[in-house]
């Protein structure tokens, strides 16, 4: 599955995908392969996306197009 939003997010923060696999503790390469659908993303990146992000799992995976998070 591809996943556009990981994009637009990892763009809107005006970040490359070298910062974002640091975060994940993974290498450019493969958070590259998690943009492109290519690859599972694991469930633990998920969620440390979302959090980092500010926005929902369901956001990241299109399942719903609101943005912010219910705190």
């Amino acid at each position: 599955m591809y996943f556009q939003r990981l994009r637009d997010l990892r763009e809107d923060m005006d970040m490359n995908q070298t910062q974002v696999a640091e975060i994940l503790k993974t290498k450019q390469t493969v958070y590259s392969r998690y943009e492109r659908g290519f690859q599972t993303i694991p469930v633990e990146h998920l969620i440390t996306l979302a959090d980092f992000y500010g926005v929902s799992t369901d956001y990241i995976l299109g399942r719903t197009n609101v943005k912010e998070v219910n705190k």
